[in-house]
């Protein structure tokens, strides 16, 4: 099964191992992301302006160029790239007079005809089935306790979030077919302090400390994540004392 793929700025810079690993697990379960020919940053996110058309011109050449592509469906791996494409989608597809001015201001181009779905990998795992990859598993991790951490990209807002808002389950699922122990952590969807970490490194690093601390108190001995920006702040915002790992 091939997929088209957008990968973003980050898995080609400073997240290249998050896309490797991600890469090598789909095409063992027979999964081939190909890599859109032709993408641009997605703006990396979402304006909240109503009348602030020009940001949404990158994600939606990008869903542009998809639809040439003969895709009816493009999957991402960072959670930013999927928050913002999801909700420039969204955006377009209701409203039609927003659509006909990006299309007509894309006057090179081909419309845009809001007919992609944007999909984030975690969803394309669930619907090839979380019992068809445990079957796939050739080292279970039995034994480990992680905690699954979200964040906000993947949740909010709610008109685009892959899972229940409030309580989450995918990644757990994802984790139990590994063959893991799930520790439960109640800041799962808490916010790591997202690019504070550039100027207020010290709201990310009070962040950083509640999460941790939180699932480290519960028994786990390391926490799971899929976005690039919370890995960083988890990661390098961690006091050196009692580090947990990050994945």
């Amino acid at each position: 099964m091939n997929i088209l793929y957008y990968p973003g700025c980050t898995l080609k810079t400073t997240a290249t191992s998050l896309e490797e690993s991600a890469l090598k697990a789909t095409h063992a379960l027979g999964i081939e992301l190909v890599e859109l020919k032709d993408w641009y940053c997605c703006g990396a996110v979402f304006s909240l302006s109503s009348d602030d058309l020009m940001h949404q011109i990158a994600p939606i050449r990008t869903l542009i160029n998809v639809q040439e592509e003969g895709g009816d469906r493009v999957v991402t791996i960072c959670d930013m790239c999927y928050n913002t494409l999801k909700q420039a989608n969204l955006l377009m597809k209701e409203n039609p007079d927003k659509l006909k001015t990006i299309n007509d201001f894309l006057d090179e181009q081909a419309d845009y005809k809001g007919k992609v779905r944007v999909y984030h990998l975690l969803e394309l795992l669930k619907e090839f089935g979380f019992n068809e990859i445990k079957k796939k598993v050739k080292v279970k991790l039995n034994g480990l306790k992680v905690a699954p951490y979200y964040g906000c990209m993947l949740l909010r807002p709610r008109e685009v979030a892959l899972d229940d808002p409030e309580n989450p389950g995918i990644l757990e699922e994802l984790m139990k077919s590994l063959g893991v122990e799930v520790v439960e952590n109640p800041l799962k969807t808490e916010c790591c302090g997202s690019y504070h970490t550039v100027n207020r490194k010290e709201i990310v690093e009070k962040k950083t400390k509640q999460i941790v601390s939180s699932a480290r108190e519960r028994g786990a001995e390391a926490l799971v994540l899929s976005c690039p920006l919370c890995h960083f702040n988890l990661d390098t915002r961690q006091l050196e004392a009692g580090r947990l790992p990050i994945f």
